[in-house]
């Protein structure tokens, strides 16, 4: 049985990546998804393949550090699919590996507002819809970078800690109304970004000095992360919320 059958979710940052590992595999556990970027041809891509393989998916645009965006988001949810259940916060961005005073103040302000203010955005927006639906679930994808910081990604490591607290005193706020807030955190992937993590060039023996804090000996992938936000979207976790699931081969150990 499909472990997300009458579900509707958002996916947030969903036309590469992760976002886009979590959209497809939602859909393939029968949950209808709306793919959230603001690649607008990419997210498209994503949508059209998910309807082609016999999902149910639509594209919506939208900037999350911008409330009449995520507003949009839930307007275009309830219009394709007439009820929302999940919301996955995955857009994130993050500065250039390198020295904490060589990033500046606009890249520092962009990365609070994608990663923090996102999450602001969409609980303003979808909690009061949640309360009068009965129920729902906040899935934020953080990262091993707010649990074991390291040198050269020191801002965007603190947005990190932020998305975990901040979910954790969701969880706690949000209980009696029966709202879930849980946290997938991924290592390094093999993503876009992974070039600005690791702050020099892809090579394989750049990788392999990254790959070497990894127990399990590689990077994450968006089917990794995609399978810890199906437990938690799923009913299976119906009495989880304030956790935090380190998706990293166990580099946090």
């Amino acid at each position: 049985m499909s472990r997300l059958a009458g579900k509707v979710a958002i996916v947030t940052g969903a036309a590469s990546g992760f976002g886009r590992g979590i959209a497809e595999r939602f859909a393939q556990e029968g949950c209808a998804v709306l793919v959230n970027d603001i690649a607008r041809p990419a997210g498209e891509a994503v949508a059209a393949g998910i309807r082609a393989a016999g999902g149910r998916a639509q594209y919506a645009y939208g900037d999350v550090t911008r409330a009449a965006d995520v507003q949009g988001l839930l307007d275009a949810a309830l219009a394709h699919f007439g009820a929302l259940h999940v919301v996955v916060n995955n857009a994130g961005t993050t500065h250039r590996n390198r020295p904490l005073l060589e990033v500046d103040e606009a890249t520092f302000d962009r990365i609070y507002a994608v990663n923090v203010k996102s999450i602001y955005w969409t609980a303003q927006v979808m909690v009061p819809y949640f309360r009068q639906a009965g129920g729902g679930a906040f899935i934020n994808i953080a990262s091993t970078a707010g649990v074991r910081p390291r040198p050269g990604l020191t801002w965007y490591n603190g947005t990190k800690g932020a998305v975990i607290i901040t979910s954790k005193g969701m969880a706690a706020e949000l209980g009696p109304d029966k709202i879930r807030v849980n946290c997938v955190n991924p290592v390094i992937g093999e993503t876009a970004l992974l070039e600005e993590f690791m702050g020099m060039p892809d090579t394989p023996e750049n990788r392999r000095k990254f790959l070497a804090t990894i127990p399990l000996g590689r990077f994450s992938t968006p089917a990794d992360v995609a399978a810890a936000c199906v437990f938690y979207a799923s009913d299976e976790a119906g009495f989880v919320t304030g956790t935090c699931l380190e998706v990293d081969g166990g580099r946090c150990v």
